[in-house]
């Protein structure tokens, strides 16, 4: 019986694999999706209850689909998000396998394509895509004394919302959208600081996230032409930001310089008991699959050229920020990256696969 060879193995069913699909779809290939969750919505299953998108629905809509208005704000909560990605799946009859956890992605010479395999089954394809994202490898800063401290420490990645922390007192730390949103939703219910290394960019209550992709994409691709900078990580003025915005509580402190056991001390040498520290500080690609391919440089990431990985040209990513395309870690940034360079993978495959 012959070896079963794909045309495209996607490992991901976030929102980067699912716009990366509908083009793979409409060509009519032969693909699969490799989700390791066992729903849909990928990453957007684990953020806190309360997130919101910062930019419109209809500005966040992946390839075919138009988000639906949200109902009670101009941008969506994050259970609607959800129910748009389920939705997307199905309305598409999208090829997707779950959960597999894939652990690898090799070389296989004597079918000329790539291997993958979650330790148990494997699959063979002549191109891979990889949008596995971010969200599982939460990114938190060294500092002097944290293994010593007592008190909790949670990222973003597994802060569940406010009940926990009622009437404690808290430091939120991360200048950017998460930050923000995590302390307004926090300072209503706790002691709660800002905590960031920089003072926060706030935007005009009229730009929202898709100015910021704009700007960022042409700051990338160098045609800025004297536009104001931005980028992804500046604060959009969402409802509950800008109701702690209008209750004058909207402001940040800056970073404190070590932990103690009970708390931390601040830069002007004062020490502080600290009940929590949530930590909005971003997040680091999930690329461990693609080590055996020797593609990941030391920053951890890979070179790409339009999502095409240079060291290994069966190989594509998808979803992991602006190093793999301008925004691509976002839902608006995830449509057009596919759409950018999914016709080049077609192309590879039509010459070369």
């Amino acid at each position: 019986m012959p070896t079963k060879v794909f045309d495209t193995i996607i490992i991901g069913g976030g929102q980067a694999g699912l716009a990366v699909s509908y083009y793979l779809r409409r060509a009519k290939l032969d693909f699969i999706i490799l989700d390791d969750q066992d729903k849909s919505g990928g990453a957007w299953q684990h953020t806190w209850p309360s997130l919101r998108l910062f930019s419109p629905a209809v500005m966040s809509s992946l390839p075919g689909q138009l988000m639906p208005k949200a109902k009670d704000s101009e941008y969506p909560h994050r259970d609607e998000v959800l129910g748009y990605l389920s939705n997307y799946e199905q309305h598409y009859k999208l090829p997707i396998y779950r959960p597999y956890q894939i652990q690898s992605v090799q070389r296989d010479d004597e079918h000329d394509c790539l291997r993958v395999t979650d330790g148990r089954y494997t699959w063979l394809a002549k191109t891979v895509v990889s949008a596995t994202g971010t969200w599982s490898k939460p990114k938190i800063p060294s500092i002097k004394g944290q293994q010593e401290y007592l008190g909790e420490q949670c990222h973003s990645a597994h802060y569940e919302g406010p009940d926990a922390y009622r009437n404690k007192r808290v430091l939120v730390v991360g200048g950017g959208n998460s930050g923000a949103q995590i302390y307004a939703e926090l300072a209503e219910v706790a002691n709660a600081s800002w905590v960031t290394r920089e003072p926060p960019l706030f935007l005009a209550d009229d730009v929202d996230g898709r100015v910021l992709f704009e700007r960022a994409t042409a700051r990338i691709t160098g045609s800025n032409n004297g536009d104001p900078e931005g980028g992804i990580g500046d604060i959009v003025m969402v409802p509950p930001v800008k109701a702690a915005r209008d209750k004058g509580i909207l402001h940040s402190v800056p970073m404190f310089s070590q932990f103690t056991q009970q708390g931390v001390i601040w830069a002007d040498g004062s020490e502080e008991t600290i009940d929590a520290v949530i930590w909005c500080t971003g997040f680091e690609p999930n690329l461990d699959h693609l080590a055996p391919l020797n593609v990941l440089e030391a920053d951890g990431k890979v070179q790409v050229k339009d999502g095409q990985a240079v060291k290994e040209p069966r190989l594509w990513l998808f979803g992991y920020g602006d190093w793999a395309s301008p925004g691509s870690a976002t839902l608006i940034g995830a449509g057009r990256s596919a759409r950018e360079n999914v016709p080049t993978l077609l192309e590879f495959l039509a010459r070369d696969g």
